[in-house]
Order: structure tokens, then sequence, then C-alpha cells
């Protein structure tokens, strides 16, 4: 076989012609550096050397390039014989690399392609792509796309047949390429990415409340500090430093809790202080309160160490540099002399916690480590009382709040305890857990909860997400996926074949909980991975999150990455709940309409649900609840619907890559056909790679329907790349802190 097309000729399209020789010689010299890298000593590359170097999955794709690139035969590919085929796939005209992609799949060499040839094709699509469907599925492929392509009925698809099927999806003959052959082609110049600026409005307007906080904070720091060190400027600079240092520290490690209040939280966020503070950073302000804390903590001890050794060198002191450093003897502090011994147990604790809070060992897998030792700030509460005179003045009203709020959720959680009354194990190792719902239990979609299940650990309590809608009353359901100690521990109990607490009047509660779903309407699913269990457990909450804006937006976009789901279960169940609140059927003719008018519990005129997983199996879990919301409006108009779902697969290539074009085109087809994915089951059609947010938002702010707010669960990378996009088309941005 050889390559289409001869790179020495000229190109009668002139597209060739479009590289300029400074870029050619780069690329030429880029190519050969790879080539010596790849084929070592003999200066060839055999098979096995290009399937490592092309890094696919699926090796008959490295078979059939490898074919087509060595066009002598021999077996091996020469440097000159890589630079034709590079030159193709990087330079060529779409009519030369359309012929290279037909001879791919022209497996036979015949000059056609008959059924059985792309059938194995798209088996090998399928499997790059990391999907999984029956064998059924494949063959209705496989037909949808040959139908579609062998126009004469011939029983094969010519060239001309292929091309003229390709020719129906506009862009992708002109990209066309192979995408994880990254190695083909020389590194492009880093693109600039569009970085948010503190002095434009639209940063302005996303961190307005954050800006003037910091603001306030750092204007009260300087303050205290000012007037504590002009209050001791006749003991020197060691001592004004300390002091100002002190009194700062005095406001920080009181106010630091005020932070971390839930429950007042919750209730700022339904009152008019949620337009001015920053309550969704509540725990960032946390983490860099705790920063300035060990910061000024450590100055503070310098400074007073500085001191102690200046008056150790007095020879009107007494006291030796130890002694004032490590003893009570010289009588420093307002009780019995103990600042300076409480100063160091108070540095060493502060160390501990610091080390111990830090990302690695909380996301690691010992979270145990940083709730224990997090403990200790009562004993620094008790310490500090000791070792400042002034510090109980501090501390008596965030002190107060702080202790009758653990006192009332203490009370709340143990009042009485509940119980797991099913689990289902799902997909991607996620435990779906419907624990009994209590009489007054009230909540918001969106809502968190602190769950304790003591069978699993007696005293660890854990946040997660409510994925059951408001208006579900039987029931709470929680999503929790496998990500930890605690979180594998509670999938691995419920796998095992009978865990504690299930199997005891197990056929009663089945009944008895299929009648309570049916009642909810939710969707039935198998019985397979399902366990009806009586397990003893405790719940703190509900508190509340950013995502409870969603209601009062009137164009919300939801983002969700993988497990990032969780939060917007709840939320587009009550969405789609509410909306079909507004829906009204005339009684005579059945005619439905929906109200125009916006109230106050609901101001939404639109909702894009984007949900972003990494294989095919992470759809399966959140599947029913997606189906149930796409039935709820399938009178509606395609173009006009209220919820409008999107759907991405990044492990799946796109229509561009070679290994990937004929499949995209027969799940395009079959989803035509049978008016649903083949992936999900969704109508919604799951497009390949991830999203391009430019295009996203874009589609987006053309729709106008009113102002744009967007809500993101997910890794924090994406959060940065979706709040650069969001400032820069002025949206509004909410994260969920996951």
């Amino acid at each position: 076989m050889s390559i289409p097309g001869d790179p020495t000729q000229p190109d009668p399209e002139g597209h060739r012609g479009t590289v300029s020789a400074k870029e050619d010689a780069k690329w030429l010299q880029w190519v050969t550096q790879q080539f010596e890298t790849i084929a070592g000593e003999d200066r060839e590359i055999d098979l096995q050397e290009f399937k490592t170097a092309l890094n696919v999955k699926e090796p008959f794709f490295a078979e059939r390039f490898f074919a087509l690139f060595d066009s002598d035969g021999s077996g091996t590919i020469t440097l000159q014989e890589l630079k034709e085929a590079l030159n193709l796939l990087i330079h060529g005209n779409p009519m030369d690399k359309l012929k290279f992609l037909f001879q791919v799949y022209d497996v036979d060499g015949s000059g056609s392609i008959d059924a059985d040839e792309l059938r194995t094709v798209l088996q090998s699509c399928l499997r790059e792509s990391a999907i999984s469907l029956p064998e059924e599925k494949l063959d209705q492929l496989t037909l949808a796309l040959f139908e579609s392509a062998d126009k004469d009925c011939s029983g094969t698809i010519t060239f001309d047949e292929l091309r003229d099927e390709l020719q129906r999806f506009p862009g992708v003959m002109e990209n066309l390429t192979i995408s994880a052959a990254h190695w083909l082609k020389p590194p492009s110049a880093p693109r600039c990415r569009y970085r948010p600026r503190p002095l434009t409005s639209a940063y302005w307007h996303n961190h307005r409340s954050q800006l003037l906080c910091l603001t306030a904070y750092v204007g009260l720091h300087v303050l205290l500090f000012a007037l504590a060190a002009s209050a001791h400027r006749a003991l020197g600079v060691s001592v004004m430093v300390a002091k100002g240092c002190g009194q700062c520290l005095n406001f920080d490690c009181s106010f630091i809790v005020v932070l971390m209040l839930r429950r007042c939280l919750t209730w700022l966020r339904a009152t008019w202080l949620a337009q001015v503070l920053p309550l969704d950073q509540n725990i960032q302000f946390h983490q860099l309160m705790g920063y300035v804390v060990v910061g000024l903590s450590l100055v503070h001890t310098v400074a007073h160490i500085v001191n102690f050794a200046l008056q150790a060198q007095s020879e009107s002191s007494p006291f030796r540099f130890w002694e004032l450093l490590l003893t009570t003897r010289p009588g420093i502090g307002w009780v019995h002399g103990l600042a300076s011994p409480t100063g160091v147990a108070l540095l060493l604790l502060l160390l501990l916690m610091f080390v111990c809070s830090s990302p690695c060992i909380r996301r690691s897998g010992h979270f145990e480590v940083f709730y224990w030792t997090h403990l200790s700030y009562l004993p620094m509460w008790l310490l500090l009382i000791l070792h400042g005179p002034n510090f109980w003045k501090w501390l008596l009203v965030p002190g107060t709040l702080f202790f009758l709020e653990k006192a009332i959720g203490l009370a709340v959680s143990r009042m009485a305890a509940l119980c797991i009354v099913e689990v289902n194990l799902l997909p991607s190792k996620v435990t779906h857990l419907l624990i009994k719902r209590p009489p007054l239990f009230n909540y918001r979609p969106g809502d968190y909860l602190y769950l304790n299940i003591p069978a699993i650990a007696r005293y660890e309590w854990h946040p997660f997400t409510i994925s059951s809608a408001p208006e579900q009353r039987d029931t709470i359901w929680l999503h929790i996926r496998s990500q930890g100690q605690w979180t594998n521990r509670l999938y691995e109990s419920f796998k095992a074949s009978d865990p504690v607490g299930c199997g005891s009047k197990r056929l009663s509660r089945s009944l008895k909980m299929k009648r309570s779903q049916r009642r909810s309407q939710v969707s039935a699913m198998s019985l397979e991975n399902h366990q009806f269990c009586n397990i003893k457990c405790y719940i703190d909450g509900p508190y509340g999150t950013p995502t409870r804006r969603i209601f009062a937006s009137e164009h919300a976009v939801l983002i969700g990455a993988g497990i990032g789901i969780t939060p917007f279960a709840s939320i587009l169940q009550s969405i789609m709940y509410r909306h079909q609140k507004r829906k009204h059927v005339c009684p005579n003719c059945q005619h439905s309409w929906m109200e125009g008018i916006q109230d106050n519990d609901m101001k939404l005129h639109k909702v894009d649900f984007i949900w972003i997983n990494r294989d095919q199996r992470s759809f399966e879990w959140f599947v029913s609840l997606l189906t149930k919301l796409e039935m709820d409006q399938a009178e509606e108009p395609q173009e006009g619907r209220f919820l409008e779902l999107h759907m991405y697969m990044t492990s799946a290539l796109g229509k561009n890559d070679m290994k990937a074009i004929g499949l995209q085109m027969a799940l395009d087809l079959l989803a035509k056909k049978e008016k649903k994915d083949s992936i999900t089951g969704l109508q919604t059609r799951t497009q390949p790679g991830r999203p391009d947010w430019n295009k996203v938002f874009q589609k987006v702010a053309a729709e106008k329907k009113g102002k744009v707010q967007v809500f993101f669960c997910g890794s924090p990378a994406l959060a940065k790349v979706l709040k650069g996009h969001c400032e820069r088309f002025s949206f509004k941005f909410f994260q969920e802190n996951f």
C-alpha cells in the first residue's frame, strides 16, 4: 500500500503552499528528532515501536496506519517514509486525507468497503473511545452508516460514496487528523488563555463582595496593629511588633470560628446580607485566616524571643533567656506568669494543626488525622485565655454563638436515630442511600447534610449533598462516590452478601419501599444491587449552598463534572416539579400551555445542564433521572424547551479523528433514526471530547433569556477555566465547594 498523493508535486488546490518555508524547516527538524528518539540505533521504526509511539488503545489502527506509512512494504518505516506520511497528515489537502482514511477502512485492499470491513472498523473505534455497546447495537450502527453511504445499493462503499457521506458533516474533512499521534507534528506556541484581570469591570462584578471584605479585613488589621503598637512604643520595637501581632491574633483566633458556623450561614443566605457578604467563600476565608494566624504567630514569637534575648543580656535582669522563654518564674502574664509556657504550647499546637490541615493529608485518605487534630481548637482557646489578658473579651460573642450552634446541632442530630431503608450499589462505585425522612426535616434543593453511620465509624461525620428533591416526602437520597477510607468502607460493607442490619423483614420493607417509590414516581431500577435495610444513622443539617440562588436566576447554566452532578440532582427534579406546576390543560380540548409569568418561587426562563464524564459507565447511575426529565417536557418543541441537556464524554474521540470519524457518523445516524443516544439512551446526543467553552457560552449569550448565572461543581482546575470565561462574557459564576 502507498500514501495517496505525492508530496514532492505541487498541490493544485494550494493547501500545502500555506505553510511558510520557515515553519517547514522547523517541522522537518522536529520530525527528525522524533524519528531518532523512536527508531533507535537501526534508524528504522518497526511495528512494535510504532504502536508504542502512536499510543493507541486498539492495535487495529496502529497496524493499518503502519501498513500505509510503510510505502515499500519492507516491514519498517524509514525517515523518508515518515516524512511523506506526516506531510500528508499535517499539510495535506482534504482529498488526500480522505484517500488515506478510505485505505484505512478498506482492510482487504479491494478498492471498496463491505459491511463486514465497516463493522471491524467501528468495533475498533468503540474500543479506542472506551465505549461498550452490545453486539446487536454494533450491528445497528454498522447498517445505519453502511446503508446511508451505499447510495447505489451495490453492497459496497466506494471512495466517491464515502466522500459524499463525509461532506454531510461540515468541517470534518478539512480538519481530519490522528489526534493520538501528538508526536507527528511540532508543538505549537502556547495559546494565551483568558485570565481574569482584577481591574476589569467583569472581575469586579464577580468578586466585589470578596474584595470589599478583604479590604475591610486588611484595614482592620492595620488599625489593630497600629493601636496596640503605639500603646507600647516606650518599650521598644520588638515589644511593639509583638503587641501589634498579638492584638490582631485576638481578633483572628476568635472570629475564625464564625466562618464555620453552618447554621448561622444558612440563615444568612435567606436574608439580604447574602447579596453583600461573600458567604459562598466562607471556607476560603477560613483557610486564609488560618494562614494569617500562623504568620502572625511566628512574627509574634520571634518578636518576643528578640525581646527576651535583649532582657537576658541586660545586667539588671535576674533571669536567663531560657527562664524568660519557658518558665513562670519571671511572672509574665496575667495568670500566674503563664504567658511564656502557654505561648510555646500554643505555637506547637498551631503548627501541628496547620500541617495536618494540608491538602495532602485531607485528600490522601487520612481525613481522621485532619479531623482529630482540628479539635485542638478547644485546648487552644483555653491556653489563649490564660496567655492573653484580653482574649476572653474577644471570644465572648463568637464563642457563645459557636457553643450554642454545637449544642443545637448535637441535640437535633442525636434526638432520634434514623434508618437507612435501602441501599443501591451503582456503577463507578457510587452508593445510593435512601434514608427515612424525619417529619420536620425541611430543606431546599442543593442543600447538604452531615452523615454519621456508627456501624462504619462511630465518631466520624461526613458532608454529602442531598440528591432528592424537597417535594419527595418519604425518603432522603444521598449519592456517595467511593473516594476515601470512609466512603470505601461504606461501599464495601454493603457489597458484602449480608451487611449488618440488612436481611431482617426484607420482603416487608421491599413491598413498602416499592409502594413508596411508586407514589413519589421514582424510576424503577434493577434489584440486583439493591438491599433493603434497617441500619441506624444520624444526620445533621440541612445546610445551604450557593446553588440556592439558582431559582432566583433568569437563565441558569448548571455544569457538573463526574460525581459533581450530585448537587444538581435535587435541583433538576425540583425545577421540573415547579415548571410542571405552571402547566395548564384545557379540560375540553386537552390543549396544554405554560404560564409566562414568573413567580417569586422561581424566576427561571431557561436552564442549560452540562454534564462532563470521563467514561461511559459514569453516566449510568444518573441516566434514569435524566430520562424522566426528558419525558416531562416531551410535548414541548425541541427548540424552545425550558430544560436543555448537554452531555460530554471526554474519553471518546471526536469527529476530526481518523480513529473515530466513522463511529461518530454512525452514532449520529442511528440517534436520528431511533430518537435516542446509543451511549446513554437519552434523547440528547452525547458529544465526544471536552466542551468548547467559548462556543458554549456564545450560544448561551445569544439566546437572550435573561441574566445568565453559571453554577459549577467539580474539579478546581476546571473551575478556574470556567471562571475566566464567565468574566469574559459578564456571567455571574458560583462554585460549589465539593
